[in-house]
């Protein structure tokens, strides 16, 4: 079991697994995403050791960012929905629950198997994790960036209505583009 200063539960939360699922398609939308920047992101997120990812788990878990994408452009909880029930229908195994061997505690998986490769695992943690934030809030788990110069992805949290950008800084920028705009329209 890991120790009590190694704080599973909120490493291991759906919402945790959600922005985790963002950030890595965010990480694997370059054409040629750094295998090391990929590592990165899944350690910084939790992942336990130190994590070595191939040119050829990026190249599966860039595939599986693309399908990702899908939900995160639904624009209501039915698309959101039909997209991850395409995904969980196509490439996930049955729920079952691990311990990894005693290495942690038991947690739900929907991947074949707990050495599944990158691109299986983020597919189906992700997809997991997005299913319950559509059940949990009946509305799209996350959004693509309203921005045209950004194509981030970001996890749809909170009260108040929705965000319509990644950052502060997106969303900055494109007021003040819009307030140069209407001042040259002499508006």
């Amino acid at each position: 079991m890991p120790s009590t200063a190694d704080d599973w539960s909120t490493r291991h939360a759906v919402l945790t697994n959600a922005r985790r699922a963002a950030a890595l398609v965010n990480a694997l939308t370059d054409d040629h995403p750094d295998p090391a920047e990929v590592a990165e992101v899944l350690e910084e997120y939790g992942e336990a050791g130190t994590v070595a990812v191939t040119p050829q788990d990026v190249a599966e878990m860039r595939t599986a960012a693309v399908r990702l994408r899908e939900v995160f452009a639904a624009t209501d909880a039915d698309g959101a929905a039909t997209a991850l029930n395409r995904l969980l229908r196509e490439h996930t195994g049955p729920l079952r629950l691990t311990s990894h061997g005693g290495d942690s505690p038991w947690h739900p998986h929907i991947d074949r198997d707990d050495d599944a490769p990158w691109g299986e695992w983020l597919l189906a943690s992700s997809s997991m994790a997005l299913a319950v934030l559509v059940w949990d809030r009946q509305r799209p788990p996350g959004r693509i960036c309203a921005s045209p110069s950004c194509s981030d992805v970001f996890i749809n949290q909170g009260s108040g209505p929705d965000r319509r950008y990644c950052s502060r800084r997106c969303a900055t920028r494109e007021r003040v583009a819009a307030h140069r705009r209407q001042a040259a329209d002499g508006g």
